[in-house]
């Protein structure tokens, strides 16, 4: 645990850290790791050190509510709030996100049905501006537009210091019931039952996500929150998580576990390095059997060209990287599951349901409307003319047709037209010039489309 003493002190080098950027040049975090996947300018300036805003700083039980560092994990976030039976009441997939990236990007998860996206659970924020200002945000004080704009926002409107968020209680084990369906029609309806009444065949569902391995293949992964004495599986060595979905109709997690099921092996994309064959796996340590790891291996390849000397070897023309996480209402689903099977076709894909509970300007969706995040990460072949981008783009045009909208982690191809208009830069920009007059911080734009 920080504590307060440790955090002030951090917040100062943070204040120092600004001083020393030069009047006019860009603010950027100087930080070395990210979660993200477009590529940015590369840049030698100073940046600002995050490097103490790293952790927890209290924890109130009674309260149920944790302040947090912006740059904490949730990996440590969740280390810290556990021992006390809390958690927060979204913890995205994946250990390295860090809470100041998932409320100022967008995060989801299984519980995001019930409890919406990360930044719904947040209480007040202590947000670093692009004039060297540190104010507090809450939804009704005097910050309160930057409050309801700094989701979705990437950096653009400042960075979050320390984040007040509430935390939920939690029994020790997850019961888990994977249900087969042969539609996405059919998994639809019972995503609309479970939104409705919190139940599927008479059992409590507190958690819902899904794995679709084709368009007849769909399955929900219903996980219901128990202290009961169930059997636990281990996916954290020889076993595959989401292999099990399609091999057993019911399963056991302890919560810890259950919470970062995903993580081991990066979903599924671990098989593109080995580590799925039983013979690599054996010898592949496994605390590199994660996703960060994985993410850095990924990096080694860009910077090396390692597949695209092997493809030149296999005659493979070319190959477009797509990797991304959109939102289409849940009547959607079907359409653009077959679309993407048939345009795309890659399989399997992630679906996560959610339900916003106010509205947020950054990033409009029907507050009370049911949504389904599907998420696709991998590489598919194109010709060796086709245009950059060119299977990103029509997924993008397809999304739009449907009143979805992409995530902004990954490369975006938006004319500034549209994207202001699906992501609310008309007011985002009203707000920079309040808090960041002199155009310190980057537009959500050029980070998000020109990845400058």
């Amino acid at each position: 645990m920080k504590g307060w003493e440790s955090h002030g002190e951090s917040v100062e080098d943070l204040r120092a850290s600004y001083a020393a950027i030069v009047p006019g040049d860009p603010v950027r975090l100087a930080k070395r790791t990210s979660n993200l996947f477009r590529p940015r300018t590369a840049t030698t300036a100073p940046g600002l050190d995050v490097t103490g805003l790293d952790g927890v700083i209290a924890i109130d039980p009674d309260a149920q509510t944790a302040d947090v560092q912006g740059m904490c994990t949730y990996e440590d976030l969740v280390a810290a709030t556990l021992p006390h039976g809390l958690i927060p009441y979204v913890v995205p997939q994946l250990r390295t996100i860090t809470l100041g990236g998932a409320v100022t990007g967008l995060g989801i998860e299984s519980t995001s049905l019930r409890n919406g996206l990360p930044h719904e659970s947040v209480v007040e924020m202590d947000i670093l501006t692009g004039s060297g200002e540190i104010v507090t945000a809450t939804p009704d004080g005097e910050h309160a537009g930057l409050f309801s704009a700094f989701p979705n926002s990437y950096g653009s409107l400042g960075y979050a210091t320390r984040l007040r968020i509430r935390l939920e209680k939690v029994p020790a084990r997850v019961a888990l019931r994977h249900v087969r369906f042969d539609s996405a029609d059919d998994a639809i309806k019972v995503i609309h039952e479970i939104g409705q009444t919190g139940e599927h065949d008479g059992r409590r569902v507190d958690a819902v996500d899904g794995t679709a391995f084709s368009p007849d293949e769909v399955y929900l992964s219903l996980a219901e929150f128990t202290d009961a004495p169930i059997d636990v599986s281990d996916y954290t060595g020889q076993d595959v998580y989401y292999r099990s979905i399609r091999q057993r109709e019911t399963d056991g997690l302890t919560m810890h576990d259950y919470l970062w099921r995903w993580d081991t092996d990066w979903f599924w994309c671990s098989g593109a390095f080995g580590a799925q064959n039983p013979w690599i796996r054996r010898v592949w340590p496994s605390r590199w059997r994660r996703s960060d790891v994985y993410h850095r291996l990924v990096g080694l390849d860009t910077k090396l060209g390692i597949i695209r000397t092997l493809d030149k070897i296999k005659k493979i023309p070319g190959r477009e990287r797509v990797i991304q996480d959109i939102e289409v209402p849940l009547e959607a689903l079907p359409e653009f599951l077959a679309w993407f099977d048939a345009e795309v076709g890659m399989r399997p894909v992630w679906i996560c349901p959610l339900r916003t509970t106010r509205a947020w300007s950054s990033y409009p969706l029907e507050t009370g409307a049911i949504y389904v995040n599907v998420g696709f990460w991998g590489t598919v072949v194109v010709p060796a003319d086709a245009e950059p981008g060119a299977v990103n783009r029509t997924i993008e045009t397809k999304v739009h047709e449907l009143g979805g909208h992409k995530s902004l982690y990954s490369e975006a191809f938006y004319d500034p037209q549209t994207f202001a208009a699906l992501y609310g830069t008309e007011a985002m920009d009203q707000l920079r010039t309040q808090y960041d007059p002199d155009g310190r911080l980057t537009s959500l734009y050029d980070k998000a489309v020109r990845n400058s």
